[in-house]
């Protein structure tokens, strides 16, 4: 399970961040806990931060960016 301050990679995009909150979206109508990351590393920007919501599903466990 990731936890905030856990560092998450995004399984379909590659962008890595940091696991700052939960959430909830009804997808397909089905009820779809989704996971807020701090991402710090994506490809053709400065250094900016950015956030994203998607399935929990689609994020998995990494090491520090």
């Amino acid at each position: 399970m990731l936890n905030i301050g856990d560092y998450a990679l995004h399984q379909r995009t590659g962008q890595v961040g940091q696991v700052c909150g939960y959430g909830h979206q009804v997808m397909d109508g089905v009820y779809t806990t989704t996971l807020k990351v701090r991402v710090s590393k994506h490809k053709g920007t400065r250094r900016q931060s950015r956030f994203f919501e998607d399935a929990y599903s689609a994020w998995m466990l990494t090491k520090e960016a």
